[in-house]
């Protein structure tokens, strides 16, 4: 018994005519052309929001006043003075420590490929 191989077709289903695709993109390109002129040209209220912030001067927040920068160093040379004044200040005799370099493994590394 011989089968008979299935009949192919060329007629596609569905699908959209020349016509129907440059109506589409037609439409497209008015869209982005749409889009794209409303991007080079700023609203009146961004245009207002930008020479607002343009022209106002920063203002420095925080911070500290002479006077009150005084008060504080006043108030610690004070707290230093009754420290020290309450316990006499003896120093001991400093030993000098030898310190071996230090190893740097950039610079053996760098040498080592050089």
């Amino acid at each position: 018994m011989t089968v008979a191989a299935p009949a192919t077709t060329t007629s596609k289903k569905g699908g959209m005519s020349a016509a129907g695709r440059a109506r589409i993109a037609a439409a497209a390109k008015l869209r982005w052309a749409k889009i794209n002129a409303a991007k080079s040209k700023p609203s009146a209220v961004v245009k207002a929001v930008v020479k607002a912030v343009v022209a106002a001067k920063p203002v420095k927040k925080g911070g500290m006043s002479a006077a009150g920068r005084a008060r504080i160093i006043a108030a610690q040379k004070a707290r230093w003075a009754k420290i020290k004044g309450a316990k006499p200040v003896v120093k001991a005799p400093v030993k000098a420590v030898s310190q071996a370099p230090k190893k740097r493994a950039g610079l053996a590394r760098k040498a080592v490929l050089a």
